[in-house]
């Protein structure tokens, strides 16, 4: 079986297996793991930011993170298909009574003069904006990277209107090894990060919450307030640390197989190569003879799995667990369906 749906569905490596095993735990909630202590400083370290907050997913660490720079009854502006819109479940109204307002989708291509066109001051009756929120690589943009001066752009933006500004850097380490861009220069773009480490990296759960020290102390009380007090977690957190120091260079592999991946499959039609620039292989199915779903299912049933994101585009993702030989398959099998 050839596993494309996502990189969340990497298993550990005997490595990574070897440092959970023998990590040094203690009670988190008391904040007496001295493995997950670690990892928090590190991570905090690699963005240039004073603390993080290890989350045991990345929806958590996202919802925290626009508590801490929303007030209740405040706007959070975002892409129309931002993860934090579409793929979390309402939560930033639900938990955080956060006003979401959306520009037109258009993945990683941003369009800083129309975002600043947006923001609303505050004043009666208008909803004040407080935060913008982008998403770097971008899911649904088809793994695209923000380029950095966009980014300054909208720090600029968002520091004329005193507005804070999240990254939703799920994969934010792919877009440091595609475009070179160090991991501190994203870090002082944003007020606060929220990073994943079981996407991409191989851990299998954990995300964190990075920003000042003010602020992780009150993300802390958040994460109590919804669950996310863990005890003796260092056992994912040395999964976590494994992650960075082994498996960040290697996903440069990741992206070239993409890249074939997207270049046999290229003659169909259905996706651009030159496009593909990280791991995620978007393809547009609207003159396929299959919808998504179809597709997805017709591909189960020969050992290959693909996500079907909306009715016409399906996403296929390589990962750590994904080799020559199952990109290989894929095309064959994908080439077929497809034809």
């Amino acid at each position: 079986m050839v596993d494309l749906r996502s990189d969340t569905v990497t298993r550990p490596t005997p490595g990574m297996r070897e440092a959970m095993a023998t990590a040094v735990v203690g009670d988190d909630v008391f904040g007496d793991d001295p493995t997950v202590n670690a990892l928090e400083q590190h991570v905090a370290q690699l963005f240039g930011h004073e603390a993080a907050l290890f989350c045991p997913s990345g929806t958590m660490a996202n919802q925290i993170a626009l508590q801490l720079i929303v007030p209740p009854g405040g706007e959070l502006l975002a892409g129309a298909d931002a993860h934090v819109v579409t793929y979390e479940l309402g939560g930033a109204a639900l938990l955080g009574g956060i006003s979401t307002r959306t520009w037109q989708a258009t993945g990683a291509a941003l369009n800083v003069d129309r975002i600043a066109g947006m923001i609303r001051p505050a004043g009666f009756p208008s909803v004040p904006t407080a935060a913008i929120a982008v998403e770097q690589t971008h899911n649904l943009g088809g793994g695209g990277a923000i380029p950095l001066a966009t980014l300054r752009d909208l720090r600029a933006i968002a520091d004329a209107h005193r507005l804070a500004l999240h990254c939703d850097g799920a994969r934010i380490w792919h877009a440091h090894v595609a475009d070179g861009v160090p991991l501190a220069s994203y870090g002082a773009l944003f007020d606060t990060l929220a990073v994943c480490l079981s996407k991409g990296l191989g851990a299998p759960v954990g995300s964190l919450v990075v920003g000042n020290r003010e602020r992780i102390a009150r993300a802390r009380v958040i994460r109590k307030r919804l669950g996310g007090g863990m005890r003796q977690v260092g056992i994912l957190a040395a999964a976590g640390r494994y992650a960075l120091d082994h498996h960040v260079d290697r996903l440069a592999e990741d992206h070239a197989r993409a890249r074939r991946l997207a270049e046999g499959l290229a003659p169909l039609g259905v996706v651009d190569p030159a496009k593909v620039r990280t791991n995620l292989v978007p393809l547009d199915l609207t003159k396929a003879p299959l919808d998504a779903p179809e597709l997805a299912a017709a591909a189960a049933r020969r050992g290959v799995l693909i996500a079907a994101m909306l009715p016409r585009l399906a996403r296929l993702v390589v990962h750590l667990d994904v080799d020559d030989a199952g990109v290989d398959e894929a095309i064959s099998v994908l080439t077929v369906l497809l034809a």
